[in-house]
C-alpha cells in the first residue's frame, strides 16, 4: 500500500464524484480489517506505527469521499482547482440576497419556536442541495467543467452551514 495514494487509488475506485457509497463503505471495511492497529498489537514498533498510518490515512480518505462536499473539493484539489474558500467569499449578489433571506426565516422560526416551519425550511433546503449535487456531479464527472464547479461548490458551502444553522435550531427546540 502507498500512503501518497490519493484517495480513490487507495479504495481501488474510479475517480469521481458519483460513488456508490455502499462499495465505499465495503472497501473501508476490507482495508481497515487489514491495517487496524488491532491486528498489529504484537508485532515491532515499526509494524506497529505503519499500521496506524495506515488506518488514519484510510479514515481520512473514507470521510473525505463519503461527505458530497468533501469528495468534490477533494476532486477540484486533485484537478488543480483552488476553491479559495478562506480568500474569495464574493458570491453573486442574487445568491446573497436568498441567503439573507433563508437566515431571516430561520431566526424567525427559531425565536417563535416554529418546529414545523424549521422542519419545513429544512426539507426545502435539502432539496436544493441535492439538486445542486446533481449539478455538480455533471459539471465534475460528464461535462468537466472545473471553473463552474468551483463555484458551485462554493455556493453549496453556503448551503450546507445553513442546514447546519437550521438543524441547530431544531435542536435547541426540542431541548
Amino acid at each position: 500500500m502507498d500512503l501518497r495514494a490519493d484517495h480513490f487509488s487507495l479504495f481501488g475506485l474510479n475517480r469521481g464524484f458519483r460513488l456508490d457509497l455502499s462499495d465505499l463503505d465495503s472497501r473501508y471495511r476490507d482495508i481497515q480489517a487489514q491495517v487496524h492497529p488491532d491486528r498489529f498489537a504484537n508485532a515491532g514498533e515499526a509494524e506497529r506505527r505503519m499500521s496506524m498510518q495506515w488506518a488514519t490515512h484510510a479514515n481520512e480518505a473514507y470521510q473525505t469521499l463519503k461527505k458530497p462536499l468533501e469528495r468534490a473539493k477533494y476532486l477540484l484539489h486533485l484537478g488543480g482547482h483552488d476553491i479559495q474558500a478562506e480568500n474569495n467569499t464574493a458570491m453573486p449578489a442574487d445568491f446573497l440576497m436568498d441567503q439573507m433571506e433563508w437566515r431571516e426565516a430561520v431566526m424567525d422560526a427559531r425565536h417563535g419556536g416554529d418546529h414545523h416551519e424549521l422542519e419545513h425550511l429544512h426539507n426545502r433546503l435539502r432539496g436544493d442541495i441535492n439538486t445542486r449535487y446533481q449539478e455538480l456531479g455533471e459539471l465534475l464527472d460528464g461535462s468537466g467543467d472545473f471553473a463552474l464547479a468551483t463555484d458551485r461548490v462554493r455556493r453549496l458551502m453556503f448551503l450546507e452551514k445553513l442546514l447546519h444553522e437550521i438543524d441547530d435550531a431544531l435542536a435547541s427546540l426540542e431541548e
